[in-house]
């Protein structure tokens, strides 16, 4: 439906669209995690269920991950949300959510802070201090030489290490966020700690919602239906019955 979209860097982007039945002209994006993909088993169940409540959907690889264009290696956080601002160009006319898993929490985030086109966000143990993130993850990788968690596809470059210590936290972007932001969380999340959460969650404009899952790990292995409800039946009454 909306034919071929590149980035800035003129690199296509992978993605599936999903049309809905209710609430036209309002459409979910959903953005992955660090070393993820568009057709994370999460991110394609809660698109699912998105579609059988009606809503059109829309799930994006960054360039660099899965099928879009690009190398794994010049994937950062700046970058993906360029990246995430060309989809948004695509989508002229329409009202746009933003759900974002893990570092696509962090591009949400940036996004967000400064694109008026997004209507709502959506953090799914969302990313939120990127230099310590990356000290706690990588600290023993050497950048350009290693790889994330012991991954061959997904070597650590000197631009992500780089990118995660200018940003440095997206705390102080959250007061420039002026939509609806619902935050998702597990309380046993060992990638992404919910003190994550918990701290830019304060820092928060209303209206605004944080939604524990305990026992629920980074990906929500197990309680991957808890999550989905939460987020379905959240957009449901922000976008169908505001």
């Amino acid at each position: 439906m909306f034919g071929i979209i590149r980035n800035i860097e003129g690199e296509k982007i992978d993605y599936t669209f999903q049309e809905g039945h209710n609430a036209k002209k309002r459409i979910i994006v959903l953005g992955h995690g660090v070393t993820g993909n568009k057709d994370r088993p999460f991110l394609v169940a809660l698109t699912e269920a998105l579609g059988t409540a009606g809503i059109s959907t829309l799930r994006l690889s960054f360039s660099g991950n899965g099928d879009s264009e690009g190398r794994f290696e010049a994937a950062t956080i700046s970058k993906e949300a360029e990246d995430l601002g060309c989809v948004i160009n695509t989508l002229d006319g329409w009202s746009i959510f933003y759900v974002g898993h893990s570092m696509g929490g962090a591009v949400g985030v940036l996004r967000a802070s400064q694109d008026s086109r997004i209507s709502g966000l959506i953090s799914l143990a969302g990313m939120v201090h990127t230099e310590g993130f990356a000290k706690r993850e990588f600290l023993d990788v050497t950048p350009d030489q290693g790889f994330m968690w012991d991954e061959p596809t997904c070597p650590l470059s000197q631009a992500f290490i780089d990118d995660t210590i200018a940003i440095g936290t997206v705390v102080t972007h959250a007061p420039s966020i002026h939509v609806p932001w619902l935050l998702v969380h597990g309380t046993a999340d060992d990638v992404v700690p919910i003190q994550d959460s918990l701290d830019i969650f304060e820092q928060a404009n209303e209206p605004k919602q944080l939604a524990q899952i305990k026992g629920a790990d980074h990906v929500f292995s197990e309680h991957t239906p808890d999550m989905i409800k939460i987020v379905v039946e959240w957009i449901g009454g922000q976008i169908i019955h505001p």
